[in-house]
């Protein structure tokens, strides 16, 4: 159970805006994987080692033309959210860092790449962290304090990253507020905050159900604020939605982010941070459990 506590200026609701930056760093046997990326638009999964040239240019599409619009429509609001990059893509596009300090965005790791860390071992994890901190502070002039996996993690990862440095974690779909957990460490029981996620928001939706329309996603995103804001009447709230340059930076969806931004700026007592705004105003207000 989490203790009382209150978002600055008494707001209801935290809205935190979560732009995922993969484009770069898939899987292709052109980086030495053992095959090419199998999430793909048009669901073609191919399990054979050989590049599939259509679905890297359709990630390309997000540092292209999706990334101008995404950042350029938050820079227009106002809006500082979180990045989540993975630190080679970065590494592959420094313009995508520009556009991170110009609009004074939070980045988040993503990973050192967008692949599978839930196979690695101990020391091969540790070392995928470390390279992600060291090549985003390196493309950003910021160290990462929060990290997302890419799906799954290991029974190590939060402790590793607890280790590391990291103030919040984000592999976690449990709850609208955030909480903390206590790690066991080598030097004993170190906090963390796990800042929630959400997949019901994310535009990801628009890959894995090709009939879900930009209006439905807009609707579905109004709807979960409109309840989570009543709910913040009682009580601290947090909504989280999840973008991709890739997929929200096409023309014909970047205008439900637009209408989405706009509704939720036209509501009184909202505070859109950052999560690691979230994380550190959530770790001043309740004492950690240690």
């Amino acid at each position: 159970m989490t203790a009382p506590f209150a978002w600055p200026n008494q707001a209801r609701l935290a809205m935190s805006f979560v732009i995922n930056i993969e484009e770069g760093s898939e899987m292709t046997v052109a980086r030495g994987d053992k095959g090419p990326e199998p999430v793909d638009e048009l669901g073609v999964s191919l399990k054979i080692p050989i590049r599939n040239y259509a679905n890297e240019s359709n990630y390309q599409y997000g540092i292209r033309a999706g990334a101008p619009r995404v950042f350029g429509l938050f820079q227009k609001h106002g809006v500082s959210t979180t990045v989540t990059a993975a630190a080679m893509a970065i590494e592959n596009a420094p313009e995508l860092a520009d556009l991170i300090r110009a609009g004074n965005h939070e980045t988040c790791s993503h990973g050192w790449r967008w692949i599978h860390q839930f196979s690695y071992d101990e020391p091969r994890e540790r070392d995928f962290i470390d390279k992600a901190v060291k090549s985003i502070e390196a493309t950003t002039g910021t160290r990462p304090y929060g990290w997302l996996s890419r799906y799954l993690h290991t029974d190590r990862t939060r402790r590793l990253l607890a280790e590391a440095g990291f103030a919040y974690h984000m592999d976690d779909f449990s709850d609208d507020v955030p909480r903390w957990d206590v790690v066991e460490t080598e030097s004993g029981p170190k906090p963390i905050v796990i800042v929630p996620y959400a997949l019901d928001t994310n535009d990801m939706k628009f890959w894995t159900a090709p009939s879900y329309t930009p209006q439905d996603w807009l609707d579905y995103a109004i709807a979960t604020f409109d309840q989570l804001y009543e709910e913040g009447a009682d009580g601290p709230k947090m909504m989280s939605l999840g973008l991709h340059l890739r997929i929200i930076g096409r023309p014909g969806r970047i205008g439900a982010l637009d209408k989405f931004i706009r509704y939720v700026k036209s509501q009184p007592d909202v505070w859109c941070a950052t999560r690691l705004d979230i994380a550190r105003h959530f770790a001043a207000n309740v004492p950690a459990p240690v």
